[in-house]
């Protein structure tokens, strides 16, 4: 039996806490669910996206987006927070700075290629997520039509940005790794860009943001953003490299996908509502080396 607290965390499947959301807010003052229930505001994408109207809409916009990158002023306060999609979460965190800086030309696509680790495909075993099978596997598994396709949109509507008219796309390759997700985010520019240019817009974005870094390096092995050395940690390593010509950029963000992506992120969440440090028990700098 459940007792009254102060936070309550869900980490139920999804479509576990939507159904239940009233008995949870009656025992906490505070709830942050992890799952995809609470994560989208607009009824129509929620129902074109998960097959069916949202079973609770009342409960919707008491929940705010847990990106704090994005929403931190609305997390202020709040009593409810939604957990973000991992791959969501990378996109995002990539596209940001040139989306807040009006960079990008909103007749291209943007086209977001992820890869992950094992440790994304949930809490059920199965061949694809068994670990000598994914030896040495380089396998798409969600090339087209990923549900968190819906988040990226809902981010540029929170900037205020129309999602470009040739559409956003999403392909999520499963590789050899457990724990990661790095986000390679293909883009045109309005007109050619310099690097200095886009840099300004990345500084502008994360300047004094505790948990992203800017990852662009000229020699070394981690040039660009690496899930490897973000094991265990609540960072995310945001880069970009353009192409010449100055209109075709690449923009990168990797993340654990169980901290950043999901757990730490809920944390880092949890200290803006309730106003403590934001970085209050993420300290952990990683796994590796």
């Amino acid at each position: 039996m459940f007792k009254a607290c102060d936070v309550v965390f869900l980490c139920l499947p999804h479509g576990e806490a939507v159904n239940q959301i009233d008995r949870w807010a009656g025992l906490a003052e505070t709830v942050i669910d992890l799952s995809a229930d609470f994560r989208l505001k607009d009824g129509a994408s929620y129902a074109r996206w998960y097959g069916a109207p949202h079973p609770a809409p009342a409960w919707v916009d008491r929940f705010v987006y847990g990106l704090p990158e994005l929403t931190r002023a609305q997390l202020r306060g709040a009593r409810y927070a939604s957990g973000v999609g991992c791959n969501a979460t990378a996109t995002n965190r990539a596209l940001m700075p040139l989306v807040r800086a009006g960079l990008l030309d909103p007749n291209m696509p943007i086209v977001s290629d992820i890869k992950v680790g094992s440790s994304e495909s949930g809490a059920v075993a199965s061949d694809a997520s068994h670990h000598p099978e994914r030896s040495g596997a380089v396998r798409p598994y969600a090339p087209a039509g990923h549900r968190h396709t819906a988040e990226v949109e809902q981010m540029f509507a929170a900037l205020g940005a129309a999602a470009p008219s040739a559409g956003i796309h999403l392909t999520v390759t499963s590789i050899e790794m457990v724990r990661g997700a790095t986000a390679a985010v293909h883009v045109f520019a309005k007109s050619p860009l310099q690097d200095k240019t886009i840099w300004k817009a990345f500084r502008d974005c994360y300047r004094g943001e505790p948990f992203v870094r800017i990852v662009k390096a000229a020699t070394g092995i981690f040039r660009l953003p690496e899930p490897k050395i973000l094991a265990g940690s609540n960072w995310a390593d945001v880069g970009f490299a353009l192409s010449e010509g100055g209109t075709k950029v690449t923009l990168f963000c990797a993340i654990d996908n169980l901290v950043k992506g999901a757990a730490g992120s809920a944390v880092q969440c949890l200290n803006v509502m309730r106003g403590f440090d934001e970085r209050a028990g993420l300290g952990f700098i990683g796994l590796h080396p």
